[in-house]
């Protein structure tokens, strides 16, 4: 089966072009959808997958209508791969199943690749840059005292949990595992 695949990013936007040029080279199946394409999860990208069967095919008028970002559409396409699934994008001339077209998805997953590796690269010299700075990496501490003040509050019993948390500015999460921390020591 042929299933194309048109996408915007918004309601006010058509899509008109992209089913113009989808509707030259034919399809069985249409999957439209107005969402952003920042968006792995999205409801019309989630149908077109559900529906894929081995040897169907997804056609797109342009390869970023899968995504914006160079990762997210590579792992859409290795994942059509995986399946068995033929890929083919109009504007790009690429198609999967020639020769090609193998090569073009091989040049975009090398181009992810150094992405991921640029981004790894840039965020393990962001943390040592930080912690030279003597910047506290992780989350906040608690500061002790309102955990005590929370625990006396509720040992009062005059203070709704919603009140103690409030008051005190801690989470709901950790004044109850203080309270069962407590149970546990008695």
């Amino acid at each position: 089966m042929r299933i194309a695949y048109a996408r915007v990013s918004t309601d006010a936007q058509e899509l008109h072009r992209q089913l113009d040029a989808l509707e030259k080279v034919g399809y069985d199946r249409l999957i439209e959808e107005k969402y952003t394409g920042t968006k792995k999860d999205r409801a019309g990208l989630q149908k077109l997958l559900d529906t894929l069967r081995e040897g169907d095919t997804v056609i797109v008028e342009s390869i970023s209508r899968l995504g914006r970002n160079t990762l997210d559409i590579l792992s859409i396409i290795e994942e059509l791969d995986k399946m068995g699934v033929t890929f083919i994008s109009l504007k790009e001339n690429m198609d999967t199943t020639t020769p090609t077209g193998k090569a073009m998805l091989g040049m975009v997953a090398v181009i992810a690749q150094l992405e991921r590796d640029l981004i790894a690269q840039r965020t393990k010299e962001g943390l040592e840059s930080a912690k030279k700075r003597g910047v506290k990496l992780g989350r906040p501490q608690l500061d002790e005292q309102k955990i005590q003040d929370a625990l006396k509050l509720y040992d009062e019993g005059n203070h709704s949990i919603k009140e103690i948390l409030r008051l005190t500015g801690i989470s709901q999460g950790k004044l109850y595992k203080e309270i069962n921390k407590r149970k546990l020591q008695d």
